[in-house]
């Protein structure tokens, strides 16, 4: 009892690493096909543009990641209005999510995994 005691006190103190924004939603390559496909909304591949040309989900813009011009294309996007991220593997677009809460984004869903596991 003890020992819950003070783990309980050291969580609280010093939050958890496996804690997620309220913002940004990781979803499966199931529950993201399901809230994209043939559905008018911000989806948004951040992979390089020779990436992006080899093969992409249908109705996404490319904006890259490593551009100079990220902050300002995502800018173009409507905060208020859902956006969904994806890269190769999940690093990137989990990158991109946290910047995307800081720049206001408010409904942010990424694909777990990337687009190798869609």
């Amino acid at each position: 009892m003890k020992y819950l005691i003070i783990m309980s006190l050291f969580t609280s103190l010093f939050g958890s690493n496996t804690s997620q924004s309220n913002a940004i939603k990781l979803l499966s390559a199931e529950e993201f096909k399901a809230q994209v496909e043939n559905k008018n909304v911000q989806l948004v591949d951040v992979r390089t543009p020779a990436e992006f040309n080899s093969g992409h989900i249908k109705g996404a813009k490319n904006i890259d990641f490593f551009s100079g011009k990220f902050n300002v294309e995502f800018n173009k996007l409507n905060k208020e209005k859902a956006v969904y991220v994806y890269c190769r593997s999940g690093s990137r677009s989990r990158q991109t999510s946290k910047k995307l809460e800081a720049m206001g984004f408010t409904e942010i869903y990424d694909l777990k995994g990337g687009i190798l596991r869609y």
